[in-house]
């Protein structure tokens, strides 16, 4: 009496996908100002005077009479005014993104066998991964 069983082969496969995707950005503004003002204002006055009178009369009658005088007046006024003003702005942009991918493929396979036997001899095994 002779038998036989059953012989099976397969084969299996695979693949995994995995994605990661990150994105940002960073802004940045600066500013700056300054206003200079300075005012100056002066102011000068100088008033000078001198006299002399002289009179003179002699016993003849005769009759002498000077007279020197000096007036000096002075006025000055000064004024000044600066203004100035400074500035400066900056400002700053930046973006990023970036994207990682993951692929793995994978796969196996496999031979399974059964038993063969006659009866007369010895029995034949097949069995394999």
């Amino acid at each position: 009496m002779s038998e036989y069983g059953e012989f099976s082969m397969g084969q299996e496969s695979g693949e995994l996908e995995q994605l990661h995707q990150a994105a940002g950005g960073e802004q940045d503004y600066q500013s700056q100002f300054g206003v200079y003002e300075a005012d100056h204002n002066a102011a000068e006055s100088t008033d000078f005077e001198t006299g002399r009178h002289v009179e003179y009369e002699g016993a003849d009658g005769s009759r002498f009479s000077s007279t020197d005088f000096t007036n000096y007046s002075h006025d000055a006024e000064e004024s000044d005014h600066v203004f100035a003003a400074q500035g400066s702005e900056s400002m700053h942009s930046a973006e990023f993104s970036e994207l990682d991918a993951l692929r793995a493929q994978f796969g196996t396979s496999f031979a399974q066998g059964t038993q063969f036997s006659t009866g007369d001899g010895p029995d034949l095994s097949i069995a394999s991964s």
